[in-house]
């Protein structure tokens, strides 16, 4: 009889998404649940005191600390489309590694991972130059030994991880519309951000458990995901990521950390 393989995933959500007096993710709740905690770096949101606070309560828990490299776009919430020269977007991305890395030590831990966020994550799905300026980043700020990459499986991302030696670590996220092809449907149409609590909840047990997710069309599409994301910035996420990891739990799935 061949062994029982027990399904294991990752939970990440993004943290730390304020600035100055403005605040939007419910950190502490939601640091209660994930392992896997994306933290603003500035570019997009987050401050230097933001990003200190969410690296001691992520410390404190031992939720891993990754850095949430965007472009610079405060005004935008780092979700405008922007064409940065390579060279510039590696310094970029390296500098929000670096300016996070301080505040992670301090709290007795360390960045261990990287994820792109916005218009960043869905660029480097399909360009090449985009995606490459980001491991070049990723390895300027932590040298030869790198680390690992969080990206859209069957990305270019990915794809320029693994051939420099990063970790490629695939992710899904449940409260996204997916393509047919697997790509996530862009923000600004119809029916892009799934708002049904109770239909989050078995996509991500259907992604976790058989790898799998319905797209917007009725395709079942693959997701071979480690990770998956839970967004911060939607009403209720610290309950809805609650419910999901019961959920996880409920269906013989083991919640852990990949970094």
């Amino acid at each position: 009889m061949a062994p029982v393989i027990t399904p294991v995933i990752d939970l990440n959500a993004d943290l730390g998404e304020g600035f100055g007096r403005w605040t939007l993710t419910d950190d502490e709740a939601l640091l209660s649940v994930v392992t896997s905690a994306n933290v603003a770096c500035g570019f997009h949101a987050g401050d230097p005191s933001i990003m200190r606070r969410v690296c001691e309560l992520a410390a404190g828990r031992g939720v891993r600390i990754g850095a949430q490299v965007s472009y610079r776009d405060l005004a935008g919430f780092g979700r405008r489309a922007m064409d940065v020269p390579p060279r510039e977007l590696a310094d970029e991305v390296a500098y929000q590694i670096g300016a996070l890395e301080v505040f992670a030590r301090a709290a007795g831990s360390a960045v261990s991972y990287v994820k792109p966020h916005g218009a960043l994550y869905n660029r480097t799905v399909y360009d090449a130059g985009q995606a490459g300026a980001v491991v070049a980043g990723v390895l300027l700020a932590a040298g030869p030994g790198g680390l690992p990459v969080l990206g859209l499986p069957g990305s270019l991302l990915l794809a320029a991880a693994g051939e420099a030696g990063l970790p490629a670590v695939p992710e899904a996220f449940a409260d996204r519309a997916y393509t047919a092809v697997g790509t996530l449907v862009p923000r600004g149409e119809p029916g892009a951000v799934l708002n049904d609590a109770d239909a989050v909840v078995a996509r991500a047990v259907g992604m976790a458990a058989e790898g799998v997710v319905t797209a917007a069309d009725g395709t079942a599409v693959p997701v071979g995901a480690r990770s998956l994301c839970l967004h911060g910035d939607t009403p209720g996420a610290a309950d809805l990521a609650l419910r999901v990891r019961e959920a996880l739990g409920a269906a013989g799935v083991r919640v852990e950390a990949f970094a």
